[in-house]
C-alpha cells in the first residue's frame, strides 16, 4: 500500500489584534501603558464600542481617541479598527441569532415559575441588518 504525504502543518496565522502599543515619553500609573493598551484593544474586540472598552481598562473615551491620533499610533489604530469589525461581528451574529432562532424566557406566576415563552425578535433582525459596520477613522491631518 502506498503511503500518502501527509501535509506540512499550517503555520499558525498571526494574531489580527497583535500590534506595537504607542510609545510614551513618560508612563503614569493611570495613563495609557502597554498592558492598558492591550487589555483596551482586547475589550474592543469583544464589546464593539469604544467607550465600554475604554471604561474596561479604567479610561475615557476620548483618552482613547487622544492616544489613537498620536503620531507612532499607526499600529495601535490598525489593531483598533480589526478590534472593532471583530466587535461588529460578534454583535451582529448574536443579534441574528437570536431574531432567527429566539430566546426562551421564564414566566412566572406569584413567584413560581409555571413555564416558559419562546419568541423572534424580527425587528433586532432588521436593525442588525439595516445597521452598517464601523468604518475605520481617517486620521485628520494638522
Amino acid at each position: 500500500m502506498a503511503e500518502v504525504p501527509h501535509a506540512p502543518p499550517a503555520a499558525e496565522d498571526p494574531d489580527p489584534l497583535a500590534f506595537t502599543p504607542v510609545a510614551l515619553t513618560r508612563v503614569h500609573h493611570h495613563g495609557w501603558s502597554a498592558r492598558r493598551q492591550r487589555d483596551f484593544i482586547a475589550a474592543l474586540a469583544a464589546m464593539g464600542t469604544v467607550l465600554y472598552a475604554a471604561r474596561a481598562v479604567g479610561m475615557t473615551k476620548q483618552a482613547a481617541y487622544k492616544l489613537r491620533d498620536r503620531p507612532g499610533a499607526e499600529s495601535f489604530a490598525a489593531a483598533w479598527d480589526v478590534a472593532l469589525q471583530m466587535g461588529y461581528d460578534e454583535a451582529f451574529g448574536q443579534a441574528m441569532d437570536r431574531a432567527l432562532h429566539g430566546i426562551t424566557t421564564p414566566r412566572f406566576y406569584k413567584g413560581k415559575q409555571v413555564g416558559t415563552r419562546h419568541r423572534f425578535d424580527y425587528r433586532l433582525a432588521f436593525a442588525a441588518l439595516d445597521s452598517s459596520p464601523p468604518v475605520p477613522r481617517k486620521k485628520v491631518a494638522r
